[in-house]
C-alpha cells in the first residue's frame, strides 16, 4: 500500500499539523505502508506537476494548518492543478484523508472544504483529524492526542486496504457534467505534458510574448487608426501661457491611439506632437473624452488626477504646472 501526503503549510516550528504528520507517518510505517510526503511550499514553482505523483498511489492524506483563514494558498493551488490536469479516472480510486489543525478559528470549514474539493474531483474522502492547538505543546504533553492520532491513523488504513466503499454524493456530479478536463478531450498522457508545460516558467513566457506580438498584428489587421495629425494640437498652442524659467517634457496616453501626445516647453517656447521621445518628466493615461472636458475647460488637469480619471507618473508639482501653461476657459455657447 502506498500513501502520499501532501502538506499545505507554511512548514513554521511549532506547526502542530506537522507533529500530527509525523506520528501519522511513524504509525503507517509500523504498518509497512509505503509513505511519501510532498511539502508544498517547497514545489511552489512546480505544484502543477504534482498531479502525476497520484498515479500510483492507494490513498492521500492533505494536511494543512488554518493560520488565520481558509486552507491557505499551496493547497488551493494543489487542488486547482488536480481539477486542472489531474487523471480524474485515477482519482475516482484515490481515498483522501484530510488533516486540519488550526491556530486560530475554522478548523473544522477547512477540513470540510478539502472533503467537498475531493468529493468534486470524483475521489473517495474518509474521515480525517481537525482540531485547534494553540501551541504544539499541548499536543505533546498529551498522551490522550497521539492515542487519538493513532487510532485514527489505523482507522484510515483499514479504510483504504479494505477498500471501504463509499457512498455516493452530489457533489460528485459536478465532476461529471462540468469537469473542465472533459470539455478539453486531453488523455492522461496528453494532461501530463501539460502539467509539466505550465510549470515551464520559460515556455510560459515565451507563449505570452507570442500571444502580445499575434495581439498587436490583429490590431494592425484590424486598421486601428493612429490619432489625427492635428487632434488637440492647436488647442494647446492657442492656449499656451509661457511660465519664466520653466522647462518639462509631458506625454500623454491615450487609449485606442498608437502613438502618444509628447508637449515639450522650453521657458517660453513649445513644441507639441504624436510620436514619442526618450525621456518625460511627467506621463499621463488618460481618455479622449477627459482630454476633449480639459480642452473645454470643464475639466483641469489636476482634478482630473484627483478624481482618478487621470493616472499619472512622475512630479506632482510638474504636473500641476500644466494648468499654468494651458488655460483653457469654459466655451460660452
Amino acid at each position: 500500500m502506498k500513501i502520499n501526503i501532501y502538506y499545505g503549510g507554511r512548514g513554521l516550528i511549532g506547526d502542530p499539523t506537522l507533529y500530527v504528520l509525523n506520528k501519522i507517518q511513524e504509525v503507517l510505517r509500523e504498518l509497512n505502508v509505503s509513505v511519501e510526503r510532498y511539502d508544498l511550499y517547497e514545489f511552489k514553482n512546480n505544484i502543477v506537476t504534482l498531479p502525476q505523483t497520484l498515479k500510483d498511489t492507494d490513498g492521500i492524506i492533505l494536511a494543512t494548518t488554518v493560520e488565520w483563514y481558509g486552507i491557505g494558498g499551496y493547497m488551493h493551488q494543489f487542488l486547482d492543478s488536480c481539477w486542472l490536469y489531474g487523471d480524474k479516472e485515477r482519482i475516482a480510486n484515490i481515498y483522501m484523508c484530510p488533516i486540519v489543525m488550526a491556530t486560530t478559528y475554522g478548523e473544522h470549514e477547512a477540513s470540510k472544504n478539502l472533503t467537498e474539493a475531493w468529493e468534486i474531483l470524483g475521489g473517495r474522502p474518509i474521515t480525517g483529524i481537525c482540531g485547534y492547538i494553540a501551541d504544539v505543546s499541548e499536543l505533546e504533553q498529551n498522551a490522550g492526542y497521539e492515542r487519538v492520532i493513532e487510532k485514527r491513523t489505523e482507522d484510515m488504513y483499514r479504510s483504504i486496504n479494505q477498500k471501504m466503499p463509499i457512498f455516493p454524493n452530489s457533489n460528485q456530479a459536478v465532476k461529471q457534467k462540468i469537469t473542465f478536463t472533459q470539455s478539453l478531450n486531453l488523455t492522461p498522457q496528453e494532461a501530463e505534458q501539460l502539467s509539466e508545460l505550465a510549470s515551464d516558467d520559460l515556455y510560459v513566457q515565451k507563449q505570452k510574448e507570442d500571444i502580445q506580438e499575434l495581439a498587436s498584428m490583429f490590431k494592425d489587421l484590424m486598421n486601428v487608426k493612429e490619432p489625427d495629425s492635428t487632434m488637440f494640437l492647436q488647442d494647446f498652442k492657442e492656449h499656451f501661457y509661457p511660465q519664466a524659467g520653466f522647462r518639462a517634457v509631458y506625454k500623454f496616453i491615450m487609449p485606442g491611439t498608437r502613438l502618444p501626445l509628447i508637449i515639450k516647453v522650453n521657458h517660453t517656447e513649445m513644441e507639441c506632437y504624436y510620436g514619442d521621445t526618450d525621456s518625460v518628466d511627467v506621463e499621463m493615461q488618460v481618455s479622449t473624452n477627459v482630454m476633449n472636458d480639459i480642452i473645454a475647460g470643464r475639466m483641469t488637469f489636476q482634478k482630473a488626477f484627483m478624481s482618478g480619471d487621470m493616472k499619472m507618473k512622475g512630479d506632482f508639482k510638474v504636473l500641476r504646472t500644466l494648468d499654468l501653461l494651458y488655460v483653457f476657459t469654459t466655451q460660452k455657447a
